[in-house]
């Protein structure tokens, strides 16, 4: 679905993309694993149009992205949920999700978003729906919620599980696995090693504004020297 090559970008005057290469698979769940200040979240924000590249090429179904905005990113089926809780505190729960609904026109047969889909895959959003977003807990939900209102083809997801409990953590699990089974392509940036290797069909190691490492979640497990080296864990649990 996306095709990134010699991806360079600043923040600032800080260099942190370095010649990024890395694919995200159609209707397949790619994770990105690093430690903080790798680039993780400079590359998520790159993609989605939030930062311009100085160089380098992002392709999305063969379209070169690269600096475009990121309405005219979203519009072309590009979802982003950001790190941390940015809902609107003051209106409901209902209007948070709401804002950037789309109507739905699903690719590939796929069913589309809709309020009530929603309340079925978190029912807690449902039972509180007049609750300003300000009183709920799991903001994660609600930005997750109304990403997947926008109808995307591709959802971006950076650190979701970020100051989560490990039930919490799960329950992300579980859904990141509900929406591959129904096609949606996932790019899931996180520092959890345990999601990521349970949710990701393919997994790439950023380090130091560089690809340093790619391949199936199975080899990252049997290597302890790559994830000792570029992620400190030391075993798997």
């Amino acid at each position: 679905m996306i095709t990134i090559n010699d991806l360079h970008t600043y923040r600032g005057l800080n260099y942190v993309l370095q010649g990024v290469d890395l694919e995200i698979g159609d209707r397949q769940c790619t994770a990105l694993l690093g430690r903080n200040g790798m680039g993780k979240t400079t590359l998520v924000q790159t993609i989605m149009g939030l930062l311009r590249p100085r160089s380098g090429s992002i392709r999305l179904d063969g379209r070169d992205i690269a600096g475009r905005p990121s309405f005219m990113i979203a519009r072309q089926g590009v979802a982003l949920v950001p790190q941390g809780r940015r809902v609107f505190p003051s209106l409901s729960v209902e209007e948070n999700l709401t804002l950037g609904a789309r109507n739905p026109k699903p690719a590939g047969g796929t069913t589309p978003w809709t309020l009530e889909r929603i309340y079925e895959l978190f029912p807690n959003l449902g039972t509180r729906r007049r609750n300003r977003g300000s009183q709920l807990s799991g903001g994660e939900q609600q930005m997750l919620a109304r990403a997947l209102l926008t109808n995307p083809t591709l959802l971006l997801m950076d650190e979701p599980s970020e100051g989560l409990a490990p039930v919490i953590v799960d329950r992300v699990g579980e859904i990141i696995a509900e929406l591959r089974e129904q096609g949606l392509a996932i790019f899931l940036v996180e520092q959890n090693y345990g999601l990521a290797i349970r949710s990701a069909d393919t997994v790439s190691i950023l380090a130091n504004g560089v690809v340093v490492w790619r391949g199936a979640p199975a080899e990252l497990d049997s290597d302890p020297g790559t994830r000792e080296a570029h992620l400190g864990v030391l075993a798997v649990g």
